[in-house]
């Protein structure tokens, strides 16, 4: 292995390398450019041996490489923002059509207004299309969870396409050490790409047709929903291969810091969670309050059996998210509030809305909001508000 100084980008560049991509789909769009910038130079110097397929929108980029994840071959687009909205419908026939392919989302604020910074509207656009989604916390992480994606996608018991996510600018334009696997031990983890069926020129296959029947088209859902429940085992499987392969090994779907005696918990995905941790390590250190942190990895599948596990006995539970679904509350405290309502989890639950739009949330405004939502919870045993809106500094 070598260890190197990348950014997020790059870190995902070196793992599409690594997997022995054969095509390639681009088209720039901030902060993600730098991702197939540095595909295209691998291509140009004959580093990657791979098709670097130019097109005129986000849309045709996924049109591509769907079309040639069709054809047998590994594939990879990536995007940002406005260009993943505009790959929405295209997220769904792949999605549907059972295709394994991996997709790099750098996530990135939707206007207006006009905004690049990050934040998780994007992504969240998307927890319904039917694709795989992990969230990284650093460039490690992105460059194993891309890989691991590979193979995760293409396993016969999931067939389903997968995303990784990365914060904008925090992480994709940030440099870190990254220890990069030798491509032979990348080769002994990845085997020969598998998918359900193959478009072959003189051999017609009819896909997405519409049906005879139209149950088929719930009878598709059903079987999309139970590969997501099968994919949770995968997704364990790669972790546990991996951590023997590379000695690295990051969790499952979740990752559970300083939990064993917590009895106040942090729940967060993303970049952030980094944060959260050093808050973590105030609150206990400075204040001796039993605070553990549940970083979801896996949105999608949805951790529930995890949070249930952790949350069981909790005293108090502060989710934070990264965007908002208008009329409703954040989409990772919805998804937690439900699991736990299905099997009678009564731990008071709080919804932190914060850092969207790129708002800038210190370690120190954690621990500030854990410190308050803790003595609210002691003095009152609930929480007044279920859903508060911070902008940091408060």
């Amino acid at each position: 292995m070598v260890l190197k100084t990348l950014t997020g980008n790059y870190a995902v560049a070196t793992a599409v390398k690594l997997a022995r991509v054969k095509v390639v789909a681009t088209y720039p769009i901030t902060p993600q450019t730098t991702i197939v910038e540095k595909l295209a130079e691998m291509v140009e110097t004959g580093e990657l041996d791979a098709e670097m397929i130019r097109v005129e929108s986000e849309y045709s980029a996924m049109a591509a490489v769907y079309g040639a994840a069709s054809g047998g071959v590994r594939a990879f687009t990536a995007t940002s923002s406005h260009g993943l909205l505009y790959m929405h419908e295209m997220l769904w026939w792949v999605a549907g059509s059972r295709m394994p392919l991996v997709m790099a989302v750098v996530t990135r604020s939707i206007g207006p207004p006009w905004n690049i910074w990050t934040d998780h509207s994007d992504i969240m656009g998307q927890r319904d299309a039917g694709w795989l989604i992990t969230f990284s916390e650093n460039s490690q992480e992105t460059l194993d969870e891309t890989l691991k994606l590979f193979r995760i996608t293409e396993d016969e018991r999931v067939y389903l396409p997968g995303i990784v996510t990365l914060d904008a600018f925090i992480m994709s334009h940030t440099s870190e050490p990254v220890d990069i696997p030798d491509q032979s031990l990348v080769d002994a983890f990845l085997p020969p790409r598998k998918q359900p069926y193959v478009f072959k020129a003189g051999d017609p296959i009819v896909m997405g047709n519409m049906p005879r029947d139209l149950k088929w088209n719930m009878m598709v859902r059903e079987d999309m929903c139970r590969a997501m429940e099968r994919a949770k085992r995968v997704i364990e499987e790669a972790d546990e291969l991996w951590g023997k392969l590379t000695g690295r090994k990051h969790g499952g779907l979740t990752d559970c810091y300083r939990c064993e005696d917590a009895k106040h918990f942090i729940v967060g995905m993303g970049a952030w969670t980094g944060d959260m941790r050093d808050a973590v390590d105030h609150l206990r250190d400075r204040f001796g309050l039993k605070v553990g942190l549940i970083k979801v990895r896996y949105f999608r599948p949805f951790p529930s059996e995890d949070l249930i596990k952790w949350l069981n006995n909790a005293m108090s539970v502060v989710v934070f998210d990264r965007s908002v679904s208008p009329g409703a509350e954040g989409p990772l405290y919805i998804e937690t509030v439900s699991s736990l309502a299905s099997s009678g989890v009564r731990s008071p639950v709080k919804n932190v809305l914060a850092g969207l739009a790129g708002v800038d949330l210190a370690p120190a405004d954690i621990s500030n909001v854990m410190l308050a939502s803790v003595e609210e919870v002691e003095e009152l045993g609930a929480f007044k508000q279920r859903v508060t809106w911070f902008y940091g500094g408060e």
